[in-house]
């Protein structure tokens, strides 16, 4: 979108949120970058500049604003909208994998040469993998400034820097203020203490594209928790995470115009990919106003588009959890599936303390699975069977899952495994691998919802019809569900 200059200029006159993350204002008389939705006054046109990310102004030589804070806005919606090498690469480098392994490591989980990743995330984003990475350092590095007393030096090393003197020049030159500048800056939140030690809460404030109607999100998220790894407690849902470094427990309250975070973390080198993951889990780069805008196009679609504008796709922190999960629920209740998977978490799960409330354990890893014995799963024999060829195949790597997967790909190794029909798989492609136009033409709830509404519900004939609700066919499956009165379709009160 950033070439489209005419288009970018109305943007930043209007000051239009929708397209904070979709590209950035840089003004060659201030050398400030700046979201479209800054506050201060516009430049005049022929003074900004476009750039497609915050990493490609920092390298072309622009700090960023300290009123919009440009670096902190929503991520772009084509990362998660799309499987293509710059959207799998953008996920992965969003996962920390540039931090972790470096651009070889990058390149070795999408198959492709390091030459071939730079020349195409330059193309369309202005920078390698590197700066792309380092862009990321920095924000975290911000935040972690600014939200936590912890000394300069771990904030350094949890960040992913290699060393302090590389931290300090990197914050000095993204933000124009030394770290301990930033610090005297942040603006102090009441109510929450700054964090001393790593083994604190770290209160965030996650940003999304208005509108964002919560029900379906977290009343999905919560009717559908796994005892002992997810909970909903005081008015927010919690759950456990499994990360690189060690684990973590996140809680997310709605508001408004954020969505209130708090993280625990055991290391925070994790932070980065725990926030990635919390995002992507709740859907939150989504671009609200291309989806409905295209929903509305279906006169039958648009009165529920039109009650309750927003919905988002509940999505996941683990793949590979929510495939097992998804085998466990087959032609079960919710409450069954629950079940199921309470008492695999309880015989594999690792332990964990949570002080705060009732989560007890991380789910499972496949590896962790793979040595169970099929005749401790009180399920039939055919979805014994089913869950341990998923598991073991999820264990070699023989079947990834993972943010760079390409999904076509894992939909077809997916559909090979024994048991795995279309509903599976599309719920799978749905919720974990993130493809926002996966459908369920033969969810009994969607059929259902068709059927009231006046659409076709025959899979196929609605098939058909969903045609014209492309590429966003989840979020309409999340407004079919939602004409159905169940429990996933509000927050308890």
């Amino acid at each position: 979108m950033h070439t489209d200059t005419e288009r970018c200029v109305r943007a930043v006159q209007s000051k239009d949120a929708r397209f904070d993350g979709w590209f950035y204002t840089a003004v060659v008389t201030t050398r400030i970058y700046c979201r479209p939705s800054c506050p201060v006054v516009p430049p005049k046109a022929e003074n900004m500049t476009f750039y497609p990310s915050a990493a490609a102004c920092q390298q072309a030589g622009f700090r960023a604003c300290k009123r919009c804070r440009p670096d902190s806005s929503p991520g772009s919606p084509e990362w998660n909208q799309r499987a293509d090498l710059v959207a799998r690469a953008m996920r992965l480098i969003g996962d920390g994998v540039v931090d972790r392994d470096g651009v070889p490591g990058l390149a070795d989980r999408l198959g492709y040469s390091p030459r071939q990743i730079e020349r195409q995330l330059l193309a369309e984003l202005g920078a390698g993998p590197l700066a792309l990475a380092r862009a990321q350092r920095a924000q975290t590095a911000r935040l972690l400034i600014e939200t936590t007393a912890l000394p300069m030096a771990e904030i350094a090393f949890a960040a992913g820097f290699s060393s302090i003197r590389t931290f300090n020049d990197t914050v000095r030159e993204v933000f124009a203020l030394a770290p301990g500048e930033l610090r005297a800056r942040a603006p102090k939140q009441p109510g929450t203490p700054p964090t001393g030690a790593a083994g604190g809460v770290l209160s965030l404030r996650l940003p999304f594209r208005a509108p964002l109607n919560p029900d379906n999100l977290f009343g999905h998220l919560i009717a559908t928790a796994v005892p002992g790894v997810e909970e909903w407690r005081d008015g927010a849902y919690r759950r456990t995470l499994s990360l690189p470094h060690g684990h973590g427990v996140v809680a997310f309250t709605p508001h408004p115009d954020h969505i209130g975070c708090r993280l625990s973390l055991t290391d925070l080198r994790d932070l980065t990919i725990a926030i990635s993951r919390c995002r992507r889990m709740l859907d939150l780069d989504a671009d609200p106003a291309a989806v409905d805008d295209r929903l509305r196009t279906d006169p039958l679609l648009a009165p529920l588009v039109d009650k309750a504008p927003g919905r988002r796709v509940p999505r996941t922190v683990d793949e590979a959890e929510f495939a097992v999960r998804a085998v466990l629920g087959q032609q079960v209740s919710t409450a069954a599936a629950r079940t199921h998977a309470a008492r695999l978490v309880t015989a594999h799960g690792r332990p964990v303390e949570d002080p705060e409330g009732g989560l007890t354990h991380l789910f499972p890893t496949p590896r962790e699975l793979a040595a169970l014995d099929p005749d401790s799963l009180a399920l039939p024999r055919s979805r014994r069977s089913t869950l341990t060829s998923l598991v073991r195949h999820l264990a070699d790597g023989s079947i990834g899952l993972g943010v760079e997967s390409d999904w076509d790909e894992a939909r077809a190794r997916l559909t090979e495994l024994p048991g795995f029909g279309p509903w599976t798989v599309e719920v799978i492609a749905m919720r974990a691998l993130g493809d926002p136009d996966a459908f369920l033409p033969s969810d009994l709830g969607i059929r259902r919802s068709a059927r009231e509404l006046g659409l076709p519900h025959t899979p196929a004939a609605l098939t058909a019809r969903a045609a014209a609700w492309r590429p966003w066919r989840a979020y309409a499956v999340q407004y079919l569900w939602a004409t159905d009165d169940h429990p996933i379709n509000s927050i308890p009160e």
